[in-house]
């Protein structure tokens, strides 16, 4: 476990990047992947790897109390954000954990190649007021656009933005943001001015320089 505590009911802010910079994902089914064991490992009862399991058949899976609340996920090339409120008993930890450790040997094994993937442990920053909250949910849902990635990059990338945005559904527990507008798209149109801004201060934001250190 973590030394630093995380709080059961707090919501925080989760992040971290590949090793040496390089890539934790290279292609769209990595990144499919990735936002796959976000979502089956988030249960409190061990389920076996993702090896394990019958991606055809995942919607049939019956799932055991969750870890967490997944309030916001972006997947960019080499690195991640997750806001997540914790619910079960040390759920982060136990969760990311799982997820950073199922993903890993799938990477591995895929790419032929051993070692550690990601960059240490995870990082937590935690989220302790609302409009921290509803302008994090920007910052993570729009992260690959903040990074203004080539377009190459760009189809690297899976978010939670479209499950903000339009009806798709997904594995998002949104409302606490989305009930602060009167729709979607009032959603989407705070966002994407939030974004400009967001760009200009690119280099100041602390989990940026966290994420991009000694680049």
């Amino acid at each position: 476990m973590r030394k630093q505590n995380l709080a059961p009911g707090e919501i925080y802010h989760v992040f971290n990047r590949g090793v040496d910079k390089r890539q934790i994902v290279m292609t769209p089914e990595n990144s499919e992947r990735l936002v796959t064991c976000i979502d089956i490992f988030n249960q409190v009862e061990p389920e076996g790897g993702l090896y394990e399991l019958n991606f055809s058949n995942q919607n049939k899976i019956k799932k055991s109390d969750p870890l967490v609340e997944i309030i916001a996920y972006c997947i960019n090339p080499n690195h991640f954000h997750l806001i997540l409120k914790q619910i079960a008993d040390h759920g982060i930890s136990k969760f990311m954990m799982k997820v950073m450790g199922g993903y890993s040997w799938y990477f591995n094994k895929k790419n032929k190649r051993s070692g550690p993937l990601f960059q240490g442990p995870f990082r937590a920053k935690h989220i302790t007021t609302n409009e921290h909250l509803v302008h994090g949910s920007a910052y993570v849902n729009l992260n690959d656009r903040v990074h203004q990635l080539s377009a190459q990059g760009a189809e690297l990338v899976r978010s939670s933005w479209l499950e903000y945005t339009t009806n798709i559904q997904g594995i998002c527990a949104k409302e606490i943001v989305l009930e602060q507008f009167d729709s979607k798209d009032d959603y989407r149109i705070f966002a994407l001015d939030a974004l400009t801004e967001m760009i200009r201060k690119r280099d100041d934001y602390a989990e940026l320089k966290e994420i991009l250190m000694n680049e």
